[in-house]
């Protein structure tokens, strides 16, 4: 609900501040007195006149201007602050935009509870608090899905489950359906490097690549064949100086022999000396370990001119194929094993025929909940046709016909139907868009009756009319006064009006006014609280300040009071 409004340098307007109840409200006042500055304020307020448009708003020769607004919370409003991490202390909603004029360049700033914040979450939040009807709207008709969207909120709680059954099954085929074009594409591809990938899988299995530590075992065996000789050498000073001495001098052996034989001599003399025996005994046998693995090395120790060369070509040809593909030894086995299971077991082609058959049955389940879905809204379409024409009719469109067509759309998560509105006001003419055909005053009319069809569903934001009873006769205005009435029972209901049947429906009554002080033209806004005030403004929308007039006033007044 909105609860109060505050302009300063607006149009003709220098600062105003209103505050506003729930119910009924007109605002009337002669033309061009600046009836619908409120409205346009409201609209810039909330994410409209952008540009030029928002620039006209500002009074003539102010480098500074603003609209705030206060709104009372309601569930809608309250969930989407929650999901946009705004802090909720507050009881109410404080929306303000402000502009300034700086170096002939004029920029703006919307906050909210103080807070800034951008357009997008102005125009997200703006469904949640007004519903602007102006005549000649024809763009809340053309907005896309915009009347199946009032076909899914007349039907209410009836859609709910169908349509996010319908969501759900459309976003998991989505997501299967994104899944496969995917994996064709891929395949696709893959059929175009077939050819390749066969050659690739031929030529590392030619290379014969079993061993991952290949290459480190042929450097050293080939280290042991380029230093042969000088390994050789080396072998035989060790076996000299370990197992048979030089130059008539003991070998190691030998003289570890000695030492054994003399700590066992000892050990007997002195038990504590068992320790160092059984450490010299440990050390001989060591030491014939070490005898027995030279000797079985030098047996290896070979000169081969042709193992040799063939290592070196083995080496070469691994560098180059590692440099090839950029892969080390590990890397290319494992790419050998993965093209040898992917041509083993179809590879790609199965995976791609496993994901066509996931995506064919989220088809199938999407298309049935989109088929539950169309049959429910065609029963639904067909109680708002006759729901519709219930208000339409007695709204000066006797002769009316009114049609909610389905036709088939691309599937999406809100079903697969297109629903537009048929529309025809006059005898022997055929039914065609309503956006196309409906005159201005038709499409108020029919948008003030499909909000009150759809307030008893819907009451979360305030109704704004604009001027929807211009030109209908008073039998019509009546109506309408009444509907305005019926709806304000769920819904704030604010309507700028010229019809004295309409203004005098209302809860409460604000009258426009210009004035011209010091040869400048202002707008004044007046809250008529008695009687006498709102009687003569009615008599003044009736025909002027004549006693006919006057009288007539007074028994509208007098009717609504009864």
């Amino acid at each position: 609900m909105l609860i109060g409004l505050r302009l300063q340098n607006i149009a003709l307007i220098d600062a105003l501040e209103l505050s506003f109840d729930r119910g009924f409200t007109v605002l009337t006042g002669e033309t061009g007195a600046g009836k619908s500055i409120l409205l346009d304020a409201l609209d810039a307020l909330l994410g409209g006149a952008q540009g030029t448009s928002g620039v006209r708003l500002l009074s003539v020769g102010v480098d500074r201007a603003q609209i705030e607004a206060s709104f009372a919370l309601n569930p809608a409003v309250e969930f989407w602050l929650k999901e946009q991490e705004f802090d909720l202390e507050e009881s109410e909603l404080v929306l303000s935009r402000e502009w300034r004029r700086q170096d002939n360049r004029v920029s703006s700033r919307y906050r909210l509870n103080g807070v800034a914040v951008n357009r997008q979450q102005m125009l997200a939040l703006r469904p949640l608090l007004i519903d602007l009807t102006m005549q000649g709207q024809t763009q809340q008709l053309a907005r896309p899905g915009q009347q199946r969207r009032w076909l899914d909120c007349f039907a209410g709680a009836a859609l709910e489950n169908p349509l996010a059954h319908a969501k759900q099954s459309w976003r998991s085929w989505q997501q299967i359906s994104l899944k496969f074009e995917q994996a064709r594409a891929n395949f696709e591809q893959l059929q175009r490097q077939r050819q390749d990938q066969q050659m690739l899988l031929e030529e590392l299995e030619l290379a014969q690549l079993d061993d991952p530590h290949e290459e480190k075992n042929l450097h050293q065996e080939q280290d042991r064949l380029v230093h042969g000789v000088r390994l050789q050498e080396g072998l035989a000073v060790l076996i000299g100086r370990l197992q048979l001495g030089a130059d008539q001098v003991p070998s190691v052996l030998e003289h570890l022999a000695v030492c054994v034989h003399e700590l066992q001599a000892m050990a007997l003399l002195d038990s504590s000396l068992a320790l160092q025996r059984d450490q010299c005994l440990d050390l001989e046998a060591g030491l014939q370990d070490l005898m027995h693995q030279l000797e079985q090395y030098g047996s290896y120790l070979e000169s081969d001119p042709e193992r040799l060369a063939q290592l070196q070509e083995r080496l070469a040809f691994l560098k180059r194929l590692q440099t090839r593909f950029g892969l080390d030894l590990s890397q290319l086995i494992a790419r050998r094993e993965d093209l040898r299971n992917h041509f083993a077991t179809g590879g790609a082609e199965a995976d791609l025929e496993k994901i066509q058959q996931d995506e064919e049955k989220a088809r199938k389940l999407r298309d049935r909940a989109n088929q539950s879905l169309t049959a429910l809204r065609k029963k639904m379409a067909s109680q708002l046709e006759q729901t519709l024409m219930r208000y339409l009719q007695p709204m000066g469109l006797a002769n009316v016909r009114f049609e909610v067509q389905l036709n088939p759309a691309l599937p999406s998560e809100h079903g697969a139907d297109a629903v537009q509105f048929l529309f025809s006001a006059n005898p022997g003419q055929p039914l065609v868009p309503l956006a196309e055909v409906a005159s201005g005053g038709e499409m108020s009319r029919f948008l003030l009756a499909l909000k009150t069809t759809l307030s008893a569903v819907d009451g979360t934001s305030t109704l704004l009319f604009d001027e929807i009873d211009a030109g209908v006769s008073g039998r019509v205005s009546g109506t309408i006064a009444s509907l305005l009435k019926d709806l304000s029972i769920h819904r704030q209901v604010f309507c700028v009006t010229h019809q004295p049947l309409v203004a005098a429906a209302a809860d409460h009554h604000f009258c426009v006014s210009k004035l011209v002080e010091q040869g400048v033209t202002r707008s004044r806004v007046s809250h008529l609280r008695d009687t006498q005030a709102r009687m003569q403004e009615l008599a003044d929308l009736a025909g002027g300040d004549s006693a006919e007039a006057r009288a007539y006033a007074a028994g509208l007044l007098d009717q609504q009071a009864a």
